[in-house]
């Protein structure tokens, strides 16, 4: 029995060009700039004008919102007069020059660079060895990781080798090839299965006529753990040693490195990698001029010679075939209006938002002092310019800005807050920082502790706990005291 009913659903569902400017505001210049250029291949309706921008095209601001409006110019052509009797309005130009436009030569950015997996290939070709022996050699030196250690169990390549390469070996035959011919490879330490073996396997290359040496190859084999540990105390007992013999072995350990595979890069070697900035920020007499940095965004419009081939196909509507090519055709110009009307409301998305964020930090990009932010979560500036805290979020991802107290990474301008005692609220960048000057100036040889760095802050004002120490002091990458000790 068939039945009838009602239901009400509320949905929601962006549109392809709202996908499209999402899309967009996410990327920093480089990425914007090379789909910029893949949008130019896909679309030849869309076009670059060719000129050069004017060297105060952007003066303060205002100026540049203005510019921003006016960029943008309606247009006579509708691609629809010759095939539907509506008339809508689009943007068919847009100019994304700041007054420090400058042309970016990405030539010869990139070349290419030798893998540590055909280094090590062109040595063991090179070894005597017999032919079963050098293709299991090589398919082990294929399961090495980009850092030169084999994290695979050697019972699951034994069993690699027979199911995909044919070849019926055993556990044994593979530690053997490893251990005698792959880790005798260069660079030293090549095909370790952990860190302890990798600095042993170097330590071993070095004279071990050397005192120093000896002690510390020693250390790496029978006291690794008391090492990482730092019970500097344990091993000089141990060895009934001088202080300043350990610390001459633990020298001799230090130039070691944890991953051999560090020089090799598998795809390609950046040469003169830098930052762009998405931002440039000026001050000027005490004011605060943020600008957005947009020399890999030039002037687009839509291309006159198409609108020009549309007009001759659309004297013909009787013909399928021109019918045809007309619609093409419009698919195209369409897509290269909405195409710059997003790039317009990316430019004017990432203009508001750091202008709301150069609102907030005002005293810092005067100062440069990191003492000077403010707390600012992604709310606070949603709150200012309108947007969605999602939309702030894309904005602040991955982008930084020039300056003229260096680079900024955006996203290091925002933290939350904590209170002191004299009831101000204060960032948590602020109380990290006071935290990394207390623990640089520590004495390496005892360390301060997480209550006595609680102490120490509690005196400077910041009445923090332990715990809150703890976490801080992690996401500052710095170890706990006992690992920060030193002879």
């Amino acid at each position: 029995m068939l039945k009838q009913h009602l239901q009400l659903k509320l949905g929601q569902k962006l549109a392809p060009q709202q996908i499209q400017l999402m899309k967009l505001i996410q990327l920093h210049t480089l990425e914007f700039e090379e789909e910029l250029e893949r949008e130019l291949e896909e679309n030849p309706a869309l076009e670059i004008v060719k000129e050069d921008p004017k060297e105060d095209e952007f003066s303060s601001l205002e100026d540049a919102y203005q510019d921003e409006g006016t960029a943008s110019i309606e247009t006579d052509f509708d691609v629809n007069e010759y095939i539907y009797d509506d008339e809508p309005n689009y943007k068919t130009a847009s100019s994304n020059y700041s007054p420090d436009d400058e042309e970016f030569d990405n030539e010869s950015l990139l070349t290419e660079g030798q893998s540590l997996y055909d280094y090590l290939l062109e040595q063991i070709h090179l070894v005597n060895i017999s032919d079963e022996d050098e293709k299991i050699a090589e398919y082990v030196i294929g399961n090495l990781d980009t850092d030169g250690y084999l994290r695979r169990e050697i019972k699951a390549i034994v069993d690699d080798l027979a199911f995909s390469q044919g070849i019926y070996t055993t556990k044994e035959k593979v530690e053997d090839i490893l251990e005698n011919y792959i880790q005798k490879l260069d660079p030293p330490g090549v095909g370790a299965r952990g860190l302890q073996e990798c600095l042993l396997l170097q330590i071993e290359k070095k004279v071990s006529s050397d005192k120093a040496v000896s002690l510390a190859a020693n250390i790496l084999r029978h006291q690794f753990d008391a090492l990482t540990n730092k019970h500097y105390n344990k091993i000089i007992q141990k060895y009934d040693i001088e202080e300043e013999d350990l610390k001459d072995a633990l020298d001799e350990i230090s130039k070691l490195s944890p991953k051999v595979g560090g020089n090799f890069d598998t795809q390609t070697i950046t040469i003169n990698q830098e930052i762009i900035p998405d931002f440039v920020i000026q001050v000027k007499d005490g004011v605060v001029i943020p600008m957005l940095n947009s020399k890999n965004a030039p002037t687009l419009r839509v291309s006159e010679e198409y609108k020009d081939i549309l007009t001759t196909y659309s004297h013909d509507k009787n013909s399928s075939e021109h019918k045809q090519a007309a619609l093409f055709i419009k698919q195209k110009l369409d897509a290269a209006k909405w195409y710059i009307d997003a790039i317009n409301q990316r430019q004017n998305t990432l203009l508001q938002t750091i202008t709301a964020i150069v609102k907030f930090q005002k005293d810092y990009f005067i100062t440069g002092d990191e003492k000077s932010l403010r707390p600012m979560i992604l709310k606070d500036v949603a709150d200012i310019t309108g947007f969605d805290i999602s939309t702030i979020s894309r904005v602040v991802k991955s982008k930084y800005a020039d300056t003229s107290n260096g680079i900024v990474y955006l996203k290091d301008l925002f933290s939350d807050s904590l209170t002191n005692d004299d009831g101000e609220e204060v960032s948590t960048k602020e109380i990290k920082t006071h935290l990394q000057e207390v623990i640089g100036k520590e004495n390496k040889r005892k360390p301060l502790t997480d209550d006595a760095l609680v102490v120490i802050l509690k005196e400077q004002g910041y009445n923090i706990a332990r715990r809150t120490i703890a976490k801080y002091r992690e996401q500052l990458n710095i170890p706990v005291a006992r690992l920060r000790k030193e002879l």
